[in-house]
Formats: structure tokens, sequence, C-alpha cells
């Protein structure tokens, strides 16, 4: 009997891993964070973004997606055990930024004030958001190119 779940081609889910891994460098060139300050006598307020680069964990995250597409295309060229491989830089960036939201050390820069007409106010960007949801792809994605061992009953070639 023919297997009527089809397979993504070895190929296929490598190319991707490497644009999941592009995709997550990338992103960690965008805002991660902000500081929005709001006076309302003026009606005004002003904001400060800080990029993924600017902080160690978002170089780390950088070369963890550069390490995530290299795998991927050397597992396009050789097998998907070298795509799966790209699961361990993936997770590792889901780690970083994790870590990155909850590091101790700037729990200062993300205390909010409220005086009235002043507010200040830290917060998440889009980048953060889109570096984990390009570190889950990536992770995932590798899984997928795990080598599945042999249904019970079914041919072996």
């Amino acid at each position: 009997m023919a297997d009527t779940h089809p397979r993504p081609s070895r190929r296929g889910l490598a190319v991707a891993v490497v644009l999941a891994g592009l995709l997550l460098s990338f992103t960690a060139l965008l805002p991660w964070a902000g500081v929005d300050a709001r006076l309302d006598l003026l009606g005004a307020g002003l904001s400060q973004d800080v990029r993924g680069v600017d902080d160690p964990f978002g170089v780390y995250t950088l070369v963890a997606g550069l390490a995530a597409a290299a795998l991927g295309a050397a597992g396009a060229l050789r097998g998907r055990l070298l795509t799966a491989l790209a699961a361990l830089p993936g997770a590792a960036a889901c780690v970083l930024l994790v870590v990155y939201v909850a590091d101790p050390r700037g729990i200062a820069d993300r205390v909010s004030v409220d005086l009235g007409m002043l507010s200040i106010e830290p917060g998440l960007r889009a980048g953060w958001f889109a570096a984990l949801a390009a570190a889950l792809a990536v992770t995932v994605l590798a899984l997928l190119c795990l080598p599945r061992p042999p249904r019970a009953g079914s041919p072996e070639s």
C-alpha cells in the first residue's frame, strides 16, 4: 500500500532551514526593545529603540542564525543529519531571546515610571518577536529533518 502521507523533500526542508536561519540573522538587526516617554502637558512623546545587535545576546543570536543557515546549506548538499543539527543553534537562539527579556542586569531600564503628566515605559519591539518566531522555525524545521525509523509493516528499501 502506498504511503498516503507525502514527506517533504530533503532539499526543501534544508532550504527552509537556510531561509529561516538567514531570517533569524536579519532579525538581530531590527529593534528588540525600546523606551517610550510621553509628556501629556505638551501631547508629545519620545521613543528610543535598542536593536538586537546592540546587546551581546543579539550578537549571539545573529551568529546562531548564520550557523543554522550554514548547517542547512551543508545538509542540502550532504544529508538530512547535518540539517537536523541546525536545531542546536535554533534552540540556543530561543534560550538567548528568553534570557534577553529576563536578564536581571537591565531591570532598572525596564521599570515603568508614571509621574502624572510624564510617563516612561519600556517595551519589546516587533524585532524581538520576529526573532523568536524565526528561532522556533529553525528549530522545528531542523527537527523535521531527523531520520525516522521505518514504520512497522512497511517494506524496507
